[in-house]
């Protein structure tokens, strides 16, 4: 039974479609199943897809027992045409190597950052079409039957490799409130080995290009400078991200979306 549920989705902080989503869960759930919401912006699965695994992948001590993390994420980008009865993409669920549960909408990269820790990934049954609001009207029952270890819901097994695409490479993944840059480029990286600290960089985020300091840690800069450092996200192999001190370096290069490419080079 699952007692703490990471809710996920693209609506933003205060939304009225939070409130609905979380009254239809709560209808369905154990009093005592506690949800946390995580927003991203509208139609980022990049960010989802972030999110999720610095959710699901977190140490054992610092993360509930028994946790289900869903992630409804649907931009309906899978096909171009008219989509009759406002169908979406379908959900999955996916057990990881640590015992984590996902509920995740089949879209985009909303999966990809875990795809190597999958160890199933189910179809399931949960209706397509008939309902604009799918995550307030359809996925809680699936949420609350999955909380329950009950997988009534689950239709055909399926491999996470052929479904699911890898992460993106060298691109933003991810922004904070801060305005720092979470990238996907990470520890073990080839492009990091040979970076030591106090190395001046070129950076360009899009069509955006600033100077930069690799540095071991995001505060060991003088104020107002701009690091590239292993940041807080990313578990054993943490992402590196771009910092301004006292700053936000989202505003530096022209606020990206995730998603958006990076050029490093030395300076």
């Amino acid at each position: 039974m699952s007692s703490f549920i990471h809710l996920v989705c693209d609506y933003a902080q205060g939304d009225l479609a939070w409130a609905e989503v979380v009254a239809a869960l709560s209808c369905k759930l154990h009093d005592d199943t506690r949800i946390h919401t995580t927003s991203v912006h509208p139609f980022d699965t990049v960010s989802t897809g972030f999110v999720v695994a610095q959710l699901a992948l977190a140490d054992r001590e610092l993360r509930p027992k028994n946790m289900l993390v869903f992630a409804n994420c649907a931009p309906r980008k899978d096909k171009k045409d008219a989509r009759p009865g406002n169908e979406g993409e379908g959900l999955l669920f996916a057990k990881l190597k640590n015992g984590v549960q996902v509920l995740a909408v089949n879209s985009g990269y909303s999966l990809s950052f875990v795809r190597d820790q999958i160890t199933e990934i189910w179809s399931t049954n949960v209706e397509e079409a008939g309902s604009q609001f799918r995550s307030r009207d359809f996925f809680p029952l699936a949420v609350s039957k999955a909380s329950r270890g009950d997988f009534s819901f689950i239709k055909a097994k399926m491999h996470a490799t052929e479904i699911v695409p890898q992460e993106p490479a060298e691109v933003v993944g991810y922004i904070d409130s801060f305005g720092n840059i979470k990238t996907t480029l990470r520890g073990g990286d080839n492009k990091l080995e040979a970076l030591t600290p106090g190395t001046r960089l070129k950076v360009t985020v899009g069509t955006h290009t600033s100077t930069a300091t690799v540095a071991t840690g995001s505060f060991n800069i003088m104020e107002g400078d701009l690091a590239f450092a292993p940041g807080s996200s990313g578990h054993e192999r943490r992402y590196w991200e771009l910092f301004k001190r006292g700053g936000s370096a989202s505003d530096e290069f022209g606020h990206p979306l995730a998603g958006t490419p990076i050029k490093i080079q030395t300076a």
